[in-house]
């Protein structure tokens, strides 16, 4: 999914230093996705409370939306570096092409993973047979030695476990006894959990990880921390037990998000990662330019040494796409860290 923000705020992202263990609740802000029929998503991560969860930095959640009235998604083709997307599904169906030549359908209960590396563009639409869409779409910074790596795309459809009366399906990483065969670049853990009401579930954890509980649908508790929907709670490292206790009226649902600090600066902005202001910029500029001139040999040194393909840094475009987002301008000031 694109950050169709007008004019994205450009970030330094750190892990926060906070005291072990600690947990605390974010709530979104809404977020257009579109133009005047625009679908809302609520923005949880980053903000200026938080950056980074292990290497999760972009938490996202919209819906449930009746399509007829928003429109559903429309995102034409749009550029990422540095990170991968992990888009989760409830209900809906969203169609996904990439300049890998992917073409794939996202739907409920299955990981569409895709790798940015140095350089991917992709598109999503909500499909045709979509009447309610509703969901989640994830970010991953990638480290250093690992954040010009090839682009790729995965698929993945976990069983779900049932365990004290919870329903968990992993998508990414070790929970229960169930791990995930996606591989990632940091040990991430990804699942969602569906809790009856009244309903707890005591998971043992790894120390070692940051966690996040994006909840979906009804009101969570989590280490003392109280959240409903769309609200985020962040834990630091340091517990080795997570106890998810639901609220007693109605059933909840909620994604469990982990992993080991990056322990790495990271500069988002738009869709890009990044780790200066000039990256950035020279991220933008080349994307402007493959856009506007796709079969251009302004960058034939790039090409002919091997780091962006055949067809630039962003890959050849699919002859489906009509149209491609540009890229905001960049802020007048350079980026200042922020702690």
């Amino acid at each position: 999914m694109s950050n169709l923000e007008t004019a994205p705020t450009e970030l330094t992202c750190t892990n926060a230093d906070d005291q072990a263990g600690r947990a605390w609740l974010l709530r979104p802000r809404e977020v257009p996705l579109g133009g005047p029929r625009a679908m809302t998503v609520r923005r949880t991560l980053p903000q200026r409370a938080r950056s980074l969860i292990g290497a999760w930095c972009f938490v996202d959640h919209y819906g449930p939306d009746d399509v007829s009235g928003t429109g559903g998604m429309r995102v034409p083709g749009h550029p990422h570096t540095g990170l991968q997307t992990v888009s989760w599904l409830f209900s809906g169906e969203v169609e996904h092409r990439d300049t890998l030549g992917t073409h794939a359908l996202v739907r409920p209960g299955e990981l569409n993973l895709m790798t940015a590396g140095s350089g991917i563009a992709h598109s999503e639409y909500s499909t045709s047979d979509t009447s309610v869409l509703h969901g989640a779409q994830l970010w991953v910074a990638l480290p250093e030695r690992h954040r010009f790596t090839d682009a790729a795309f995965d698929n993945y459809a976990p069983p779900a476990l049932e365990r004290d009366g919870a329903r968990v399906s992993v998508f990414l990483g070790s929970l229960l006894g169930q791990t995930s065969p996606v591989s990632t670049y940091t040990p991430l853990l990804g699942a969602e959990i569906t809790l009856p009401p009244g309903g707890s579930l005591d998971l043992a954890i790894e120390s070692g990880f940051e966690h996040g509980v994006l909840v979906d649908t009804g009101e969570v508790t989590v280490a003392g921390a109280a959240a409903s929907a769309g609200e985020l709670v962040c834990q630091d490292t340091g517990p080795e037990r997570l106890t998810l206790r639901a609220g007693a009226a109605e059933r909840a649902r909620v994604l469990l998000l982990g992993g080991q600090p990056l322990g790495e600066r990271i500069v988002m902005w738009w869709n890009f990662i990044g780790r200066s202001h000039e990256e950035i910029a020279a991220f933008r500029e080349r994307w402007q330019h493959e856009r506007e001139q796709p079969d251009s040999g302004e960058y034939r040194d790039s090409v002919e040494s091997g780091q962006y393909g055949e067809s630039g840094q962003y890959g050849r475009f699919p002859t489906q796409w009509e149209e491609t987002l540009p890229a905001p301008e960049l802020p007048n000031a350079r980026l200042k860290p922020r702690e």
